[in-house]
């Protein structure tokens, strides 16, 4: 495709980021984010020398310096994280694995980075802003695309280990290589730790205080040339898990073993610059067996909550088509097709069986470079037909390069969201009730941009600001006698989110890489003049990365600030848990000439600093009288000591 080989990073940070953000393939899917910031989206990327310079283990430690994005794991490596991305909740923002959509529709909220390690990553490509044209459903603030190990014509590959200060163990790796119509990858990884008390007070009843973890991944891609112009490919990643789940009281035994299949297969025609296509079929299934046995209260026999083997998961298949038109000069047209099919069960929350299918059309129309090198525009329309609704979304983006160093960019239109089952169909008895007659949420957002680059490129910088809209807003009303507990509902209060970004970054001597960023994020609902909880309201990120090429040695150091952020804890009111700041560094050492052999050393929140990653929360203590007040722990100071041979 003409229009891939030209696609660039919009704010690649670094010379060796651009290098190593380089696309391989060709396939549509492969080169759509890309292009969607060549039109004006926003977007943001972490490529494998980022990853490994911080140390990463897990996707959450690797996309913490991006900037407007606040993802905070609960209870470190391989948990369940709090996501804001310019102002929105967890469960207004996308995740897929090489655009595979792969959050979980059981619950909106629940993010998949508890069974995706670092070592399977290639680079991770975010982009901000309303993207469900293209993404449909949970794509309203924007899209984590995990994208794996990458083809190579030449045999090689890598091998990391590294053990951490908390008995944390990590080993993984990956090969890849060709001959003739032929490529592979095929990649494993093991992270294993006991882990650390995830909470700020536990009760001596909590019996089991330390929040660890054991997990297995392995997965491969094969790609065949059936000739010049058709390429085949097919995909697989299995990951197994026991994810400890821990509470301040009571708990003795309390885990989700996890079982988790991504498969997908796609044909793609690469050979014309008049059409280009692929079609994709996909399989993903994830099932939870869950356990969770609480100490009696008075030193009597231990009470089951939930037996062993609890069940809890869902299997989600479907396909995809889209194909790019260029009948004449000046002109694309994509047409593209989306088929998905869901069905899930939660035994813990009493979810019954319940199936979902959506069917979705999408059309873009955009310019070209043979209308103008310097302006590209498009406009386009999703129609999806799911889940008891139809909804019809549009959206506009443009990019204006007004000189080589200047350009002006913007991305707007609508969103959906659609209900979870969870919010259609929980009848836990216990809590509120699920409402099979919600809405979708709809959204309405721009981002619009202005940045370049000075000094031939070796600084860079962009503003942005956005604004959002969220209608229909899928609350919980306790107001209603006839469900105590509450009932899910669609509020009459709308969602107004209104902030700016500042990103800078620079490249000084060929070897100090510099990057900061600011955002601002003020999400309150109607008529409030309180910030949403969980929504924290300022973020702050800046890196600094040495990287000589002379020499055998390199470094780096991360601060992440937060700012004011803000929950509700039963019986305590409104608390702030904001404003602190975390501190990461690490060096890394290539003991030979060829670089194969790296010795690294990493020290995650090297202050120790003391830090609640969800919120305030309150409980009943051991005495039962009276609730006090506690808070999930941030990952303490932990030194991690890694070793990789490349080959």
């Amino acid at each position: 495709m003409a229009a891939a080989a030209s696609l660039q990073p919009v704010h690649a940070q670094t010379e060796d980021d651009a290098d190593a953000l380089l696309v391989t393939g060709t396939s549509l899917e492969e080169t759509l984010p890309r292009q969607r910031a060549r039109y004006g989206s926003d977007l943001a990327l972490r490529s494998e020398t980022q990853l490994r310079e911080s140390g990463a283990i897990d996707v959450a430690t690797a996309l913490r310096t991006v900037p407007g994005l606040y993802l905070q794991p609960a209870s470190g490596p391989f948990s369940y994280v709090d996501v804001s991305l310019q102002g929105s909740r967890t469960q207004d923002v996308l995740w897929t694995v090489d655009g595979i959509r792969i959050n979980n529709r059981l619950y909106g909220g629940t993010s998949p980075n508890d069974t995706l390690p670092a070592s399977m990553i290639e680079r991770v490509e975010v982009l901000k802003g309303g993207e469900s044209l293209f993404y449909g459903t949970q794509a309203a603030a924007g899209v984590i695309n995990v994208v794996t190990r990458d083809f190579s014509d030449r045999f090689g590959g890598q091998v990391d280990a590294s053990v951490d200060s908390f008995a944390g163990t990590n080993l993984g790796g990956y090969v890849r290589g060709g001959a003739g119509k032929h490529q592979f990858v095929a990649w494993g990884s093991h992270n294993r730790s006991d882990g650390y008390q995830p909470y700020s007070r536990m009760e001596p009843s909590a019996t089991d205080r330390a929040r660890g973890y054991d997990l297995w991944s392995v997965g491969g891609k094969y790609r065949y040339d059936l000739g010049p112009d058709w390429r085949f490919s097919l995909q697989y990643i299995h990951t197994e898990a026991k994810l400890d789940n821990l509470s301040p009281t009571r708990t003795r035994e309390s885990r989700n073993d996890r079982n988790e299949e991504i498969a997908s297969a796609r044909l793609d025609y690469v050979g014309s610059d008049v059409v280009q296509l692929f079609l994709k079929g996909y399989f993903h299934d994830w099932k939870t067996a869950y356990v969770q046995i609480r100490n009696s209260p008075s030193g009597g026999a231990p009470v089951v909550v939930y037996p062993a083997g609890t069940f809890w998961g869902f299997k989600d298949y479907g396909g995809s088509a889209l194909v790019q038109l260029r009948p004449h000069r000046g002109l694309d047209y994509l047409i593209g097709y989306d088929f998905q099919q869901f069905s899930g069960r939660e035994d813990v929350l009493r979810i019954a069986a319940t199936e979902e299918r959506v069917h979705a059309g999408t059309f873009q129309i955009r310019t070209n470079d043979d209308l103008s090198r310097r302006a590209r525009l498009s406009a386009g329309l999703r129609y999806n037909d799911g889940s008891g609704s139809r909804k019809t979304v549009w959206n506009v983006t443009g990019r204006i390069e007004l000189r080589d160093d200047l350009f002006v960019q913007a991305n707007g239109g609508t969103s959906f969201l659609l209900p979870s089952a969870s919010q259609l169909y929980q009848i836990d008895p216990c809590c509120e009730r699920g409402n099979p007659n919600l809405r979708p949420e709809e959204s309405l957002s721009a981002n619009a941009s202005i940045g370049g680059t000075l000094a031939s490129g070796l600084f860079h910088w962009q503003g942005t600001v956005f604004a959002r809209r969220i209608d229909h807003l899928i609350d919980i009303d306790t107001a209603n006698p006839a469900y105590p507990d509450g009932i899910y509902r669609n509020s009459d209060s709308r969602v107004n989110v209104r902030g700016a970004e500042l990103v800078l970054g620079a490249v000084i001597a060929d070897a100090w890489h510099l990057d900061a960023s600011y955002t601002y994020a003020r999400a309150r609902n109607a008529g409030s003049s309180l910030q949403r909880d969980r929504t924290p309201e300022q973020l702050a990120r800046g890196t600094v990365a040495w990287r000589p090429r002379t020499l055998p040695i390199g470094a780096n150091a991360s601060v992440n600030w937060v700012g004011d952020a803000y929950t509700s804890a039963s019986g305590f009111g409104r608390r702030n848990y904001g404003k602190y700041a975390i501190v990461d560094a690490g060096v890394h050492l290539f003991p030979d000439a060829a670089r194969r052999h790296r010795f690294g050393i990493n020290v995650e929140n090297l202050f120790d600093r003391d830090y609640a990653t969800r919120g305030f929360q309150s409980a009943v203590s051991d005495s039962g009288v009276g609730r006090f007040l506690y808070f999930a722990r941030g990952v303490p100071r932990t030194l991690r000591v890694s070793y990789g041979l490349g080959f």
